[in-house]
């Protein structure tokens, strides 16, 4: 075997779904040396995360933690800790990563209804309030921010209204967080779960969940053991809390670079950082419309930090993605599921969220379409950018 010579990759600007690119700072405290899961410098270290992303996340429930996991374990954890076999559970399906949802509660053996909306729409109360009252479910899921087609599910009034049929109320952020209000105890959530590669400009490998004292009872009242023992919060929160029981190494470097990742979110401010992302959407949105684009949201209900647009039917998927990688180190992502190869998704989360980076992309992506055969009006995407960030 030839040895691989040194890791160096191209660079690359990460305007697809996620991973998004690291803030700086996140990268230089990821080069400290370690420490051991059980040193008291590193548990001042897990207090100190803890209590921060309770702050990002507008709670004060104690079950608050990073999962050693990406966010599909912050959805595996969730489910599998509220839902036992026999279970009630309503899915709200109106994209890839709410079917998901549909797959890991069946997993459990829960009795799953799913209510689905077209993708890129979002539910009103008026219907979910329908099927609890035929439902009654133990357990409503919900994704606030919609990764696959850039739909902003609104929640401010659905943990007032599930509790009235005393259901628990997850909510799935892993796009929204850091890019959007999430506001746990103001809305009622009673259970959610994250990630750290998006709003958080963060690397993958870490998944924030939280858990209302009403979700902390139903877990207790469990009759029958969680399905997995590795995400068995009853377990996990006896490391996370005073405790410090050993559950599992926790990924020392991982942690040092959430905590950096919020003290970042919390410097800058909750609301100016929330502004940031509207801001800076608005601006890639007045570019998008001005070079023919669409938006596969519905107007009202898209998505600051996740813009989906429709392809050009004229235009290949792949060619525009392609060019758009190889000529200018630009990543975007594709269509999943019921939108595979009619749109593009442009990821403009936490670090990546700034006036340089939507106009460089407004600039590369005319040209791709361009090279493509679409007839984009030349210098019509910058302009019209710039032109909102004046006003």
């Amino acid at each position: 075997m030839t040895l691989p010579g040194q890791l160096n990759p191209s660079p690359r600007l990460l305007l697809g779904p996620g991973p998004s690119d690291v803030h700086p700072r996140v990268l230089t405290v990821m080069a400290t040396p370690l420490l051991g899961h059980l040193d008291p410098q590193f548990l001042v270290i897990m207090n100190e995360t803890q209590e921060m992303l309770r702050q990002a996340l507008q709670t004060r429930n104690a079950l608050t933690f990073p999962v050693s996991a990406t966010g599909m374990g912050g959805m595996e954890t969730c489910m599998v800790n509220l839902l036992e076999p026999g279970d009630k559970i309503v899915v709200c399906v109106g994209g890839f990563f709410c079917k998901r949802q549909v797959e890991v509660a069946g997993r459990t053996g829960a009795q799953v209804t799913v209510l689905e909306t077209p993708w890129g729409d979002v539910f009103d109360l008026d219907r979910i309030r329908e099927v609890l009252t035929k439902v009654r479910p133990k357990v409503l899921s919900i994704v606030q921010a919609e990764t696959s087609t850039g739909a902003w599910q609104p929640l401010e009034q659905l943990g007032k209204l599930c509790h009235e049929f005393d259901t628990l109320l997850l909510v799935d952020a892993v796009t929204s967080l850091g890019c959007v209000p999430v506001d746990v105890d103001g809305w009622e959530i009673d259970a959610v779960y994250s990630c750290t590669q998006k709003g958080l400009g963060c690397p993958p490998g870490l998944a924030p969940v939280s858990f209302s004292p009403r979700a902390v009872e139903a877990i207790a009242k469990r009759k029958t053991p969680v399905q997995s023992w590795y995400f068995d919060v009853a377990m996990v929160q006896k490391y996370w809390s005073d405790d410090r029981f050993y559950h599992h190494t926790a990924p020392i470097t991982m942690i040092y670079a959430l905590r950096e990742g919020l003290r970042l979110f919390l410097e800058e401010g909750l609301q100016a950082r929330w502004d940031r992302h509207l801001r800076n959407h608005r601006a890639l949105k007045a570019g998008l419309l001005a070079l023919g684009l669409e938006y596969s949201a519905v107007e009202g209900h898209q998505l600051p930090q996740l813009n989906a647009v429709k392809i050009p039917p004229t235009v290949d998927d792949l060619t525009v993605r392609k060019m758009l990688l190889t000529d200018f180190g630009i990543e975007i992502g594709g269509g999943l599921g019921d939108f595979k190869g009619k749109v593009w998704r442009i990821g403009l989360m936490g670090h990546n969220s700034r006036p340089k980076v939507v106009l460089t992309v407004l600039a590369a992506l005319e040209q791709c379409l361009r090279a493509a055969g679409y007839e984009a009006p030349a210098g019509a995407g910058v302009a019209a950018a710039i032109k909102t960030y004046a006003n």
